[in-house]
């Protein structure tokens, strides 16, 4: 019992931690990897392409199908008006019977000579697997639309921190400001720039504040998350350092879009082929049973057979529809190996981009540390001379401008820099659910 209650105090305990004012519950906390498995489970974009893959895979079993015999039954009876009788030497001979029925079984198969039903079955498998291709890289995009959401909401989580922040300093700066003005150490004007830079500040507190809430709508949206929530920080992620031909060539092997398109020019090989099948004679090979009873039945009726058959067929003409079939193949196949070309190069450049980028954004990081840390060296300085008088009020405001900017700043690059790595592991094909590790 008293481990029970351990256990209800810890989880309320948490409850109040993390307890959402305007929902009156516990907050969601979501990691980049959650927001990736909840997204994949909720996204139309995706469920409609996993719709293609169950398309391809019925369009291979209607390609087997072509392969197997098909197997008939039939039935019927035929009821006339009167029997009729012809006159032979032998007597009265039936003509016309009063009711006559039949029934059977039949199999057929028809198959082109040089193959084509293989031919449309390995069509059909590639198809299928350009299908998984195809939501291979519908997943990615997708999955980084919602990375993008990510960060955008933790870049406005932060915007508020540094307009929280730079309101707190400014209200100390305005206290200051009003202290030294009743001493006389200071005049209005210098308390009244102090309100009006607090006053901006406010503004700004509350312009972040929205900002936060759409971003936070926005990646609801697209993750399909319900409620409110918080985010965790991700896992700082360490790119080893590869060259940019090394990067292109695993893109090359690795990229869905490529795969796919190399299926594509596959299958219109293949197609090709297939329309030339046009040309050859189809074999039919049938196999039957029928019986059959009248009534009166005359003593010259075969009540059942089997039999069996083989025909060929070859049409000679037919309007030019066949060469049609395979000039429209062939050209299709062209526009395969153009299409393939194309997508190769747009990704060899989105490689590059990509790489460029996080290089930049490595360096900015960089430096804008340097920056920071010399601009909250500055300002406390300056903050510490104005309170003793060996500062001016203009100095104050110019260094916690330099202070606010330079935290702006380094905030947006910290997520950039966490954006293009997996703007780059996309771009080389790298799968992102790794991508979502949290510290």
């Amino acid at each position: 019992m008293s481990s029970v209650k351990h256990l209800f105090l810890a989880v309320a305990a948490i409850c109040l931690l993390v307890w959402s004012p305007s929902g009156g519950r516990c907050e969601d906390i979501y990691s980049l990897d959650d927001l990736y498995q909840i997204a994949l489970k909720n996204s139309e974009r995706v469920k409609i392409t996993e719709e293609n893959i169950r398309i391809a895979e019925a369009g291979k079993d209607k390609a087997v199908a072509g392969l197997l015999p098909r197997l008939s039954a039939f039935g019927g009876y035929i009821a006339y008006t009167d029997d009729k009788y012809a006159m032979t030497t032998s007597g009265p001979t039936v003509t016309q019977p009063d009711g006559a029925k039949s029934w059977g079984v039949k199999l057929d198969q028809t198959l082109y000579m040089n193959g084509r039903e293989f031919t449309n079955l390995a069509i059909s498998k590639e198809n299928l697997q350009k299908s998984r291709y195809d939501l291979d890289s519908v997943r990615e995009d997708y999955l980084l639309s919602v990375s993008f959401a990510f960060y955008d909401v933790l870049k406005a989580k932060k915007a508020l921190e540094i307009a929280d922040a730079n309101l707190e300093r400014l209200r100390k700066y305005r206290d200051a400001a009003a202290t030294r003005l009743r001493i006389g150490e200071v005049t209005k004007t210098v308390l009244l720039r102090a309100e009006g830079e607090l006053s901006g500040a406010l503004s700004e507190q509350i312009r972040a504040g929205n900002a936060l809430a759409l971003a936070k709508a926005v990646l609801a949206r697209v993750a399909g998350i319900n409620g409110d929530y918080s985010l965790k920080e991700p896992y700082q992620e360490d790119i080893k350092t590869v060259s940019l031909k090394e990067l292109q060539e695993t893109a090359a092997a690795s990229r869905s879009e490529l795969k796919s398109l190399e299926l594509q020019k596959k299958i219109t090989e293949d197609q090709v082929r297939s329309a030339k099948s046009g040309f050859w004679p189809t074999v039919t090979v049938t196999a039957g049973y029928t019986g059959q009873d009248q009534s009166p039945s005359p003593a010259t009726l075969v009540r059942d057979s089997t039999y069996g058959g083989v025909s060929l067929n070859y049409p000679f003409f037919e309007g030019g529809l066949r060469r049609a079939e395979v000039n429209e193949a062939k050209t299709k196949q062209r526009q395969a190996e153009l299409a393939y070309r194309d997508v190769l190069k747009s990704v060899q450049i989105d490689v590059q981009n990509a790489y460029l980028d996080l290089a930049t954004q490595k360096g900015i990081v960089k430096f804008l540390q340097d920056q920071l840390v010399f601009a909250r060296d500055n300002f406390n300085a300056v903050s510490k001379q104005f309170d003793f008088g060996l500062a001016h009020s203009i100095d104050v405001i110019d260094a916690n401008n330099l202070l606010l900017s330079a935290q702006r700043q380094l905030a947006d690059a910290t997520y950039n820099y966490h954006v293009s790595i997996l703007k780059l592991k996309r771009a080389t094909g790298k799968r992102l659910e790794t991508a979502g590790r949290t510290s």
